[in-house]
């Protein structure tokens, strides 16, 4: 069905504009004035036509995780200041500065209109709004308090943001070192040993043994890095397609929790979000079992989440939350203790609250000593490769410079 944007006055003269989808600009006209709205312009919203590459590759999100945390912070405040819900959709369409921003939120803006719950008008943008999302907002016009709920909900983007950012950072110096000093030794290798080690094959003398190897990695790097590279790509789709297999991305995964550097940070960077999104939900009204397996949801790692579909079933038997997040042994010790405590003391949501500030607080200093120790490392990496090239050129001038004394 086709979608049209509208603009249309109201009975005070105020100009409204919107977005809403019809079979034809006339039946939006005539929807417009059961609205007991007067219709200015009605125009419909052509769609570009993609290629497969643009539309399966290019294509994004309208709202970016910044500007999703920016809306929702700003409808909170809106709301908890006693204006409608439908007001205060109107003054934040007219604040966007992009188009397709402000298409999306009149569209929002025209289903609250006739009648739908916010929920409801956000489940219609999947792209744009989780399903956690979404729940939480249910919970929150359910229970009268969606102001609060919004609020929880940006105060918890704000904060996944922030680690996500504070992680990326910490691991982006050493992954941009990883990639020059890669660049700098094929450059190395490809090109200047081979001009160099060319006047001394006319001499007829014997090479060193570091400076044949390192003609050999030339040779190799010149004439058969094609082959490396088709061999990786083929490695990478292999990976890949296994990957698809539940089975072998769960053993995977279960194996990457038990490394000794990498897996405290995959697990602690899973449980913070885990612990993150339960007390949303929790604190939102969401019952228990609901809001464990849309939480589950978030977990990237595989294993844990099989591991959360065992304690949702457990909790679904009776169990305490807290005994079932113990049972699998793949959450960090601090998420279900802080669970027992919650549940003992009535405070389930606050308790999770404060189990995910102190799992994220981990995860950034693991991240950062990490980042501590692989900079030093490369460095050295880098530093020994220079050094084996160098003497590689170095030792037979040295060596002939001995034969003419």
């Amino acid at each position: 069905m086709p979608a049209f944007t509208y603009q249309a006055m109201d009975a005070s003269g105020a100009t409204l504009n919107g977005v809403t989808q019809a079979d034809s600009e006339r039946l939006v006209r005539a929807w417009l004035k059961k609205q007991n709205l007067i219709p200015l312009e009605v125009q419909e919203i052509e769609e570009n036509k993609k290629s497969f590459l643009q539309t399966e590759i290019w294509s994004s999100r309208i709202l970016s995780q910044g500007e999703l945390t920016l809306l929702t912070r700003q409808l909170a405040e809106l709301v908890n200041a006693g204006l409608p819900l439908e007001r205060a959709l109107s003054a934040l369409t007219q604040e966007s500065e992009r188009d397709k921003v402000r298409d999306l939120l009149a569209g929002i803006r025209s289903e609250v209109n006739a009648g739908a719950p916010l929920a409801q008008a956000l489940l219609m943008h999947p792209r744009e709004f989780s399903p956690i999302y979404c729940a939480s907002v249910s919970s929150g016009e359910q229970s009268g308090n969606l102001g609060q709920v919004l609020e929880r909900l940006a105060k918890d983007l704000e904060r996944a943001n922030a680690l996500q950012a504070k992680v990326f950072q910490a691991l982006l110096y050493p992954a941009v070192v990883s990639v020059i000093a890669l660049f700098i030794v094929l450059f190395l290798l490809g090109y200047v040993v081979p001009q160099v080690t060319h006047v001394f094959e006319s001499s007829h003398q014997a090479l060193p043994l570091l400076t044949r190897i390192m003609l050999s990695v030339s040779g190799f790097v010149q004439h058969d890095w094609l082959y490396v590279l088709v061999l990786l790509c083929g490695a990478f789709w292999g990976v890949h397609e296994a990957l698809k297999r539940p089975a072998f991305k769960e053993s995977v995964d279960a194996r990457l929790l038990s490394t000794a550097v990498i897996g405290p940070l995959v697990r602690g960077y899973n449980a913070a979000r885990f612990a993150n999104t339960l007390a949303t939900l929790v604190g939102a009204g969401v019952p228990i079992l609901k809001a464990l397996q849309s939480s589950a949801n978030t977990l990237s790692n595989t294993a844990m989440k099989a591991d959360m579909l065992v304690a949702q079933d457990m909790v679904r038997e009776g169990a305490s939350l807290g005994l079932a997040l113990a049972q699998g042994k793949k959450l960090p010790g601090l998420l279900p203790m802080f669970a027992r405590l919650g549940e003992q003391t009535g405070r389930l949501g606050p308790m999770l609250e404060k189990a995910a500030e102190q799992l994220s607080a981990e995860v950034e200093r693991r991240a950062l000593q990490l980042a501590s120790l692989l900079e030093p490392l490369m460095i050295v990496v880098m530093g020994t490769l220079v050094m084996l090239i160098v003497l590689s050129v170095m030792l037979p001038i040295i060596e002939l410079n001995q034969l003419v004394k």
